[in-house]
C-alpha cells in the first residue's frame, strides 16, 4: 500500500511537472526586456559620447550601433543626436543625469536617418528642444520614412514598436547663406555647420569652439568603410575639407571610434569616396555596365575593413549612377582630387 501511495504521489508531481514548464516558459516570454545602459566617455572638457556597437541594428545590439554625444555647459546640457530607439534615448536621458544635475535643454539631429533620431521622444519628454536641418522635413513626410519605421519595427522589436514615433524639429534650421549658425550656451560657443547633400540631404556638424572638438555626424567614419548610397560624394569630399579648416582636435564620428587624430583618420573616407568616384567614373565613360564595373575593380585595398560586404556594392553602384548623372550636367565641374 506505501507504495502505491508512493507511486500515485510521483505520478502526480510528473503530470504537474509539464505544466509548470509551460508556466515558467510563458513567464520568461512576458518578462520585459532589459533596457540598455550606457556608459558616457569623456572627450573633452565640456563633452562625453555614446560609442555604438559595429554591425548593423539588430535585436542583438538592441539598436545600438551609432554614436551620439552631449556637452554639460553652464546653463544645461545640448545632446548631438539621440540614437536609433525610444528605450536607447531613455538611457542617454538617465546616463546624462549620473554625470550632471544640469537640465537638458537640447537637442540637435546631425540627420534624419533611424539609428540617430529614433530616441528624440525621450528627450522631448525631458523637455528638450529639437533642432535640425530643414532639409530633413521632406525625409519625415516621405513613403521612405514610413517604411523604415515598418522595417525596424520588425527588426528591432520590442525596442522599436507601435509606440515609436518620428519626431519633427522644434526649430527647422536654414543655411541659405551658407554661414554657420552661431551661439552660445552657458558659457560655451558653439556652431551649427551645413553640410546637406553630402552623405544626406540634411547633414548637419556641430562644433565646440572652446574645446575644440567637432560633433561630425556620418560624415566621419573611422576604421571602418562609409554607407554612401546615393549620396553625392562631391558635396561629401567639400564637407570634409571644410571639417579639416575647422582644425578640430578631436572628432566623434557618427559610427567607430573618437579621433584624435582627425587630418591622419579622415583619409580612409576621403579615399575610399575618391576611390569610387575614379574607378565608376572610368566606367561611365567606356560605356560598361554597372555588373561589368565593379566585378573589374580590385577591391583589395578595402575588403578588410568593417562593414565592405554589407556596403561596397551598394555604395558602388549609387557612386556609378552619380557619375553618369555628372557626364550629363552641361559644364560639369572638376572632380575632386586627393
Amino acid at each position: 500500500m506505501r507504495l502505491f501511495q508512493m507511486m500515485s504521489a510521483w505520478l502526480r508531481r510528473a503530470w504537474l511537472l509539464p505544466l509548470v514548464l509551460i508556466g515558467l516558459v510563458r513567464s520568461a516570454a512576458a518578462a520585459p526586456p532589459q533596457p540598455p545602459v550606457l556608459t558616457p566617455i569623456k572627450v573633452s572638457a565640456h563633452a562625453w559620447f555614446f560609442h555604438g556597437q559595429p554591425g548593423v541594428a539588430g535585436s542583438d545590439n538592441k539598436g545600438f550601433m551609432s554614436n551620439a554625444g552631449f556637452v554639460v555647459t553652464g546653463d544645461g546640457v545640448l545632446v548631438f543626436d539621440a540614437l536609433g530607439t525610444p528605450a536607447l534615448g531613455e538611457a542617454m536621458v538617465k546616463a546624462i543625469r549620473g554625470v550632471t544635475s544640469q537640465p537638458i535643454r537640447r537637442v540637435i539631429v546631425s540627420h534624419y536617418h533611424a539609428d540617430h533620431f529614433y530616441g528624440l521622444q525621450a528627450f522631448k519628454a525631458a523637455g528638450a528642444e529639437i533642432w535640425a536641418h530643414q532639409n530633413g522635413r521632406a525625409y519625415l513626410a516621405s513613403d521612405t520614412a514610413a517604411l523604415r519605421l515598418a522595417q525596424r519595427k520588425e527588426a528591432l522589436k520590442p525596442w522599436v514598436d507601435e509606440r515609436t514615433r518620428l519626431l519633427p524639429a522644434d526649430r527647422w534650421l536654414s543655411f541659405a547663406d551658407g554661414r554657420p549658425i552661431a551661439f552660445e550656451m552657458g558659457g560655451l560657443h558653439f556652431r551649427i555647420i551645413d553640410a546637406g547633400g553630402a552623405h544626406a540631404p540634411d547633414d548637419i556638424m556641430l562644433s565646440v569652439i572652446e574645446d575644440r572638438l567637432l560633433f561630425a555626424g556620418d560624415l566621419f567614419f573611422t576604421g571602418r568603410l562609409p554607407f554612401v548610397g546615393d549620396a553625392d560624394s562631391r558635396i561629401w569630399l567639400a564637407a570634409l575639407d571644410r571639417m579639416l579648416a575647422l582644425a578640430p582636435a578631436v572628432v566623434v564620428p557618427g559610427h567607430g571610434e573618437v579621433s584624435h587624430d582627425p587630418r591622419k583618420d579622415l583619409d580612409l573616407t576621403r579615399s575610399y569616396l575618391l576611390f569610387l568616384r575614379k574607378t565608376m567614373g572610368e566606367a561611365v565613360a567606356d560605356l560598361n555596365s554597372f555588373d561589368e564595373a565593379y566585378a573589374k575593380v580590385d577591391w583589395s585595398a578595402y575588403a578588410g575593413y568593417p562593414a565592405f560586404e554589407q556596403a561596397n556594392r551598394l555604395n558602388a553602384y549609387g557612386t556609378f549612377l552619380l557619375m553618369e548623372k555628372e557626364s550629363l550636367e552641361p559644364n560639369p565641374k572638376p572632380s575632386p582630387q586627393r
